[in-house]
């Protein structure tokens, strides 16, 4: 048995958490080890892709000061 089976999922075309697998892959987000968190991934998910949105800006802002220094 996967470890998934025993977690909580977040389907995104029911806008519901289920347990286990009850879902295609393809309409579930997840795992979690809570029912509340799993109620949250659309929340979970904005905040972490905010974030990746900042480091990537970070890293391109730093690649354009190195281009333009010439190393």
């Amino acid at each position: 048995m996967s470890d998934g089976e025993n977690k909580y999922w977040y389907n995104t075309t029911t806008s519901q958490v289920e347990f286990g697998y009850a879902s295609p892959s393809v309409d579930r987000v997840g795992p979690f080890d809570t029912e509340e968190a799993a109620a949250n991934a659309l929340n979970t998910l904005r905040e972490r892709s905010e974030a990746w949105a900042a480091e990537e800006a970070v890293d391109d802002d730093w690649r354009k000061s190195t281009d333009a220094d010439g190393k």
